[in-house]
């Protein structure tokens, strides 16, 4: 089985002292590309070497919420001008997150609505962060016809599922399906279409219930892999297949050879 993890953090500095190792493992367990998402300016460079190093790595840039301190005035435009001159497969990470401490909602929103317009212009498909402001995030996705991606980490109600999909987005699912008391979660992952569906790790983040507390990484994909199909009743090779193929057509890959 060929897999994809749409959503990891390789180029974190926890991964400096055994990446190779890391990769390896992944490798080991079907895990054939990874998109690699940015967060911040000044790791931009670091996320791009990263992803040279390697062919199965494809970056993705964007300014997530969760830093606003650390973003300047102008990283906005150097996102334009870096989307435009480096090979990417997506904008983001971005989006909201009203549950961190000073929100700051109305620069979280300003700054997210000009990387969906950003990307609605250079026709790049979005990784969005939605964090207690689901519902914000989809008036905003509202306001610009044509843009698509994925929810990374989704957690929402049905309905909100329901006007995600109508937007022309992708559910990302991680660790949080392995646990036992993520039943609410579970009955998302079993009413979702199969088209619909990504699996990520958000490694070195998220871990999932076989690791709980530990640093994530790639090779975990095959664990929320099993646990989605228990959940679905589909044999794992069925889901491995929708949601490689999902990945390769949003972040526009080639299809793994089989």
């Amino acid at each position: 089985m060929l897999l994809i993890d749409s959503h990891c953090h390789l180029d974190d500095p926890r991964f400096d002292p055994d990446r190779a190792r890391v990769l390896a493992r992944a490798r080991k367990a079907g895990v054939v590309a990874m998109v690699v998402p940015g967060i911040v300016r000044d790791d931009w460079p670091r996320l791009r070497a990263t992803c040279h190093a390697d062919p199965g790595l494809h970056p993705a840039y964007g300014l997530h919420p969760m830093f606003l301190d650390r973003h300047q005035g102008d990283d906005l435009e150097e996102l334009e001008r870096w989307l435009l001159r480096e090979p990417a497969v997506a904008v983001g990470e971005c989006g909201l997150d009203f549950h961190i401490q000073d929100p700051r909602p109305d620069e979280q929103r300003a700054l997210f609505e000009a990387q969906v317009a950003l990307a609605v212009r250079l026709d790049l498909p979005l990784i969005v962060h939605a964090r207690k402001a689901l519902d914000a995030v989809l008036q905003i996705l509202r306001r610009h016809p044509g843009c698509r991606g994925v929810l990374h980490s989704f957690s929402g109600s049905p309905e909100q599922a329901r006007q995600a999909l109508g937007l022309g987005f992708l559910f990302g699912f991680g660790g949080a399906v392995t646990h036992d008391r993520a039943t609410r979660l579970h009955r998302l992952v079993t009413a979702l279409p199969p088209t619909a569906l990504l699996l990520e790790t958000d490694a070195p983040y998220q871990p999932d219930a076989g690791i709980r507390g530990q640093r994530n990484e790639p090779a975990r994909l095959a664990a929320i892999l099993e646990a989605v199909a228990a959940l679905r009743g589909e044999p794992a090779g069925t889901i491995a297949r929708a949601t490689t193929e999902n990945a390769c057509d949003l972040f526009g890959l080639t299809p793994p050879a089989r």
